[in-house]
């Protein structure tokens, strides 16, 4: 299977947005077991999660370190909106920038996924 998870939930908005990020996480660390091919990406307001995920008192931690593998990186004209550029710069993930935008430095194509048979699931 090639699954492409995509967090947006915003953590600042409290618990149901760690949920909704901490379940992304563990399906991919799930499917990572199964030998799936799986891309974690960070978009919109999502983009904010990798500093608060790197912080060791946060409950996704051990998630977030357990999917790193198959963390593609994160949206660069999401990070760029969002104020997460530095931030994501400092946790070591590349900025995506596959699809071209005017106005922006670029996104993630979530399109390119689909066309190429990905499940694509938004979270």
């Amino acid at each position: 299977m090639k699954l492409a998870i995509i967090i947006t939930s915003d953590p600042k908005n409290g618990e149901e947005a760690l949920g909704r990020a901490f379940n992304a996480l563990a399906l991919a660390v799930e499917a990572q077991a199964k030998n799936d091919e799986v891309n974690v990406v960070f978009a919109g307001a999502g983009t904010r999660w990798p500093a608060e995920m790197t912080k060791l008192s946060n409950p996704a931690n051990g998630l977030y370190n357990a999917a790193r593998p198959v963390i593609t990186g994160a949206s660069c004209g999401c990070s760029a909106v969002f104020g997460a550029t530095k931030d994501v710069a400092a946790c070591g993930l590349p900025e995506i920038k596959d699809h071209a935008l005017a106005g922006t430095p670029g996104l993630v194509s979530i399109r390119r996924y689909l066309a190429e048979g990905w499940q694509t699931l938004v979270f």
